[in-house]
């Protein structure tokens, strides 16, 4: 993975999510029409999942949460965060031209030409901010990646399974039986999953949006359960009702790049004015 920028590295992500879940109603795509990464490119999934499911551990999201929860890394404005996230974009990848900006406006702008409450298109547009954590020097495989519990056993739906063979935990009776360290239906606030952007930005945010918005951010790469349903076991009541709204958000997420980017600039004033409703001038990160 050593060859391949951040960026580079979500959109391989994303395309592999895509052939994974293809879009309600449309055949998957040929392979040949993703992005021309070449072959060794193209293991670098592999590879990431290889890396990051040997080393999400229970230990080590503990130790992660520790870290990072405390926000003491940076303290910025809203747009200078996003501005701040731009800088992962590799001005040598000839494959794309669109920096963070751009990519959380095509999610939002989604979202609100359909019509849903405001707060829902700020969560669109805060989606990915968690990011930032490569600038931070986590590696990749700790930022991105699908997300899945840890301190339980590992179920077959997550995303190359087989790599938990090398994850001390598969062998540590306290977290390989079904439920671990967790209760029946205890309810996914109390499930810690593998570290990454989405916990993180939800932390940051979890004082200012709709438990709703909250879902969405927290739990958007939890694909094994949103699309493969393999821990309802750990799920109450209210986890159901919130991932009807992750359901909502995930096409969003997933299909709405455009050909055309935004117009960063005739936006900028909206998404600010939208920001000053629900959030404080400065986060902490």
């Amino acid at each position: 993975m050593k060859d391949v920028t951040p960026h580079q590295m979500e959109e391989l992500w994303e395309e592999d999510l895509l052939e994974r879940y293809p879009e309600e109603g449309k055949p998957a795509k040929a392979k040949e029409e993703f992005r021309n990464y070449d072959d060794p490119a193209r293991d670098t999934v592999r590879e990431f999942y290889r890396v990051n499911h040997i080393h999400q551990t229970y230990d080590f999201v503990m130790a992660k949460e520790k870290e990072f929860l405390k926000f003491d890394k940076r303290e910025m404005k809203l747009w200078d965060a996003v501005e701040f996230l731009n800088t992962l974009v590799d001005d040598s990848d000839p494959d794309t031209d669109l920096d963070q900006t751009q990519h959380l406006l095509q999610t939002s702008e989604a979202i609100r030409a359909d019509g849903h409450p405001d707060w829902f298109v700020l969560t669109g547009f805060l989606h990915d901010l968690g990011k930032v954590l490569c600038l931070f020097g986590e590696p990749q495989w700790c930022v991105v990646g699908d997300t899945f519990p840890v301190g339980c056993k590992h179920s077959d739906k997550i995303v190359y399974p087989e790599f938990f063979k090398d994850n001390a935990d598969t062998y540590n009776e306290r977290f390989n039986t079904k439920y671990g360290v967790y209760e029946p239906n205890c309810g996914l606030d109390n499930v810690h999953l593998s570290w990454g952007h989405d916990e993180y930005i939800y932390q940051i945010m979890k004082d200012y949006l709709p438990q709703e918005g909250l879902a969405m951010l927290r739990y958007h790469s939890f694909y094994s359960q949103h699309r493969e349903n393999a821990y309802e076991h750990l799920m109450n009541k209210d986890d159901h009702k919130l991932f009807e709204w992750v359901n909502k958000f995930n096409p969003y997420d997933l299909y709405s790049k455009a050909a055309t980017p935004p117009n960063v600039k005739e936006l900028r004033p909206y998404y600010e004015d939208l920001a000053s409703k629900y959030l404080p001038d400065t986060l902490k990160f």
